[in-house]
């Protein structure tokens, strides 16, 4: 049975397409189930990280909470537009599951991709991590810099 991918909207909710042919609604909800499930056990695979924007006369700043994250297990990419922040939080598996009373944390890869709304200097942007936050300093670009060329004859 070959379908096409089902919308955010169809997965979130369950829903089902008015052209698609049922023959069992029974096993429609079945398969319902399954697919929702499937979709968001895919979903949980990589976490979102949450962040602070703001800019100084000079630069965009970013910061996020990165803990438990080594600076090499890191990986931040800049464009003039856009910063994507990439990493993976390892999990100490010494501790059995029913052993714990609350497990809330987050383990396992996490990404988050931000557009910047002003271009920056990617040459002069840097990436600093201290106990456990990561503050990224976007150098803002200088649009009214001007500068002087000087001729040369062939």
């Amino acid at each position: 049975m070959s379908r096409e991918k089902r919308s955010f909207f169809e997965r979130l909710t369950g829903a089902v397409r008015f052209d698609e042919e049922q023959n069992d609604t029974e096993s429609s909800a079945i398969s319902t189930n399954e697919d929702r499930k499937t979709w968001l056990e895919e979903e949980a695979e990589e976490g979102q990280l949450t962040v602070d924007m703001y800019e100084t006369p000079n630069e965009i700043v970013i910061k996020t909470m990165v803990a438990g994250v080594k600076p090499d297990d890191l990986d931040v990419s800049i464009t003039r537009e856009m910063v994507t922040v990439r990493g993976r939080r390892m999990e100490d598996r010494t501790i059995s599951g029913d052993n714990y009373f609350h497990k809330e944390l987050y383990w396992g890869t996490f990404s988050r991709t931000i557009m910047l709304p002003k271009e920056v200097d990617i040459d002069n942007a840097e990436a600093i991590e201290k106990h456990g936050l990561l503050i990224i300093k976007l150098p803002k670009m200088d649009k009214n810099k001007e500068a002087r060329l000087k001729v040369r004859g062939s």
